[in-house]
């Protein structure tokens, strides 16, 4: 799964000039988790590649304005706070 991360957090990297790599890799741990948990709720799993092609999607139909994202949404802003945070 981490190189379904690293990959993910090269991508939104390149969409987005605003973001440090630490916070491009809490974005795509977020992303990761809401599309898996999400699902959970649903009583489905649909395994690695599958969460890695939506969070690829999001990332390249939103990631340019993610960081915008935080601004209006407090709730977000603890993850953006610490620069070394990491959620795994």
């Amino acid at each position: 799964m981490n190189d379904y991360h690293e990959r993910l957090t090269k991508l939104l990297l390149e969409k987005n000039d605003f973001l440090s790599t630490a916070q491009a890799r809490v974005w795509v741990e977020l992303l990761w988790e809401d599309f898996e948990a999400s699902n959970a709720k649903a009583g489905a799993y649909y395994g690695s590649e599958m969460t890695q092609r939506i969070v690829k999607k999001w990332i390249e139909q939103y990631g340019e304005k993610l960081h915008e994202f935080t601004r209006a949404n407090v709730k977000y802003q603890q993850y953006f706070s610490q620069e070394k945070y990491v959620l795994h």
